[in-house]
């Protein structure tokens, strides 16, 4: 069982960054970790992802150049660094995790997570 928890969320005008982090229980080493958000009245929608050793990124084309994603093992960490923020980046932002045997496996879909933090919210404001 693995418990997420994400801070870093908060107001920010339009152009401004902010770090996302995703705190995780147990041996995230093992995890692959997805970062997804929901805006009001939208289905949730895939934003970026790290494989279990960070050898591996991919994201959404939407972010792409603008975030970051990275994760520090040691410290049961994985951050969600956003810069050059619109007010299309609106949204409730969340970290998912499964495990992976492949080191260098990625996941897209939310129903490939199994665990799921409870999110935070991200408002930019024009």
């Amino acid at each position: 069982q693995v418990q997420l928890v994400e801070s870093g969320g908060g107001l920010v005008q339009a152009g401004g960054s902010l770090r996302l982090s995703c705190a995780a229980s147990g041996r995230p080493s093992e995890y692959v970790v997805g970062w997804f958000r929901q805006a009001p009245g939208k289905e949730r929608e895939f934003v970026a992802t790290i494989s279990r050793t960070g050898t591996r990124t991919y994201y959404t084309q939407a972010v792409e150049g603008r975030f970051t994603v990275s994760r520090d093992n040691a410290a049961n960490t994985v951050h969600l660094q956003m810069n050059n923020l619109g007010p299309e980046d609106t949204a409730v932002y969340s970290c998912a995790a499964r495990s992976a045997l492949n080191k260098l496996a990625y996941y897209i879909r939310p129903n490939e997570y199994f665990y799921w933090g409870p999110g935070t919210q991200v408002t930019v404001s024009s």
